[in-house]
């Protein structure tokens, strides 16, 4: 990820003149040391005209000296200004909807009359390995799962734990809610579960090969109470309705999706079923948004070693300066 420069307090820069400052202002340090009584120094004064008075000796720094003190105090105001390396924002996902899976498990979908990478297959495997691609893409969203035949049943509740969605989808297999098909009692549970929660934005993925076979709600009353509840139903139609055998209510699965605001599929094999769920990724496309925050690499404590470095060396210099000139005045 490509990492930015920059120094979080610019401003502190502009404390760079401040020990010109200090030194124009303050005066300088006077300290007392011994001296000598000069004989007949007041006469001397007298016979010049020189008035005595008082004098402060200043010691002079070098310019080396000068020069370590000046970096020190810029590599401390580098240490406060707070250089450091800032990442590029990622996008993150916003979770910003539910997306239910309603999946289709009754007697019919164990006809094999699919194939999975040329290998014969039933309609409900074929439906599994082309669905577990799409809920990997589906990265933001809650997913849920149910599963119906003659009755419905949650298998997934809302979740961002794709993984666990997947591995629920794959531990069903047909049968399991019954042989009949009873779509207008999988979109009453559906709506059921929308109803349940607080996220706005909701969508229902329909997958069926049959007609309608339920007695208690018909699919289109169904329907109806989800454009009440602001619920998108897109449909998919599972298999040739022009086959021998199939009873694929084409006409319905439309009428649903047309009343919710949604599009109807038709897949005949797994490869038109990924096409399908490549569209649905453009239908309903997953939401990014920019994260506030970004991260930050603190670089403070390069100029701070630095500066604290070259105090100890300026402070063992002069120290050893010191004691070399004691010695020899001592030698001399």
């Amino acid at each position: 990820m490509p990492e930015n420069f920059e120094i979080a307090n610019i401003w502190i820069f502009w404390l760079l003149p401040l020990p010109l400052l200090f030194f124009w202002l303050l005066p300088a340090l006077r300290l007392k040391s011994a001296s000598l009584n000069l004989p007949n120094f007041q006469k001397s004064a007298e016979y010049t005209g020189e008035k005595p008075r008082t004098a402060a000796l200043v010691k002079r720094r070098n310019f080396f000296s000068w020069l370590g003190m000046w970096l020190i105090w810029i590599l401390t105001l580098a240490a406060l200004a707070s250089p450091r390396l800032v990442e590029d924002p990622e996008l993150k996902i916003k979770t910003s909807r539910n997306f239910l899976i309603l999946a289709d498990i009754s007697f019919s979908m164990a006809e094999e009359d699919w194939e999975i990478e040329g290998q014969k297959s039933n309609r409900w495997q074929a439906v599994k390995h082309v669905l577990h691609d799409f809920i990997r893409q589906r990265k933001g969203d809650r997913m849920g799962l149910i599963f119906f035949g003659s009755s419905a049943y949650i298998q997934a509740p809302f979740t961002p734990d794709l993984e666990t969605v997947e591995q629920l989808l794959e531990e069903a297999d047909v049968g399991m809610a019954g042989q009949m098909t009873n779509i207008g009692k999988a979109i009453v549970k559906g709506n059921t579960m929308f109803q349940q929660d607080t996220i706005k934005t909701k969508v229902m993925l329909l997958l069926t090969d049959g007609v309608d076979s339920g007695t208690n709600i018909l699919p289109l009353d169904a329907a109806d109470l989800a454009v009440k509840d602001s619920i998108l139903i897109y449909t998919i139609g599972i298999g040739d309705p022009n086959s021998r055998g199939s009873d694929l209510d084409e006409k319905t699965l439309k009428e649903i999706s047309n009343m919710t605001g949604a599009s109807y599929f038709r897949a005949i094999d797994t490869e038109r079923l990924s096409e399908i769920y490549a569209e649905l990724d453009t239908l309903e496309p997953i939401e990014y948004e920019e994260e506030e925050y970004k991260p930050v690499i603190l670089l403070y404590q390069y100029p701070l070693g630095l500066a604290v470095l070259l105090a100890i060396v300026q402070l063992f210099i002069g120290s050893t300066m010191a004691i070399i000139k004691m010695l020899f005045k001592n030698g001399h």
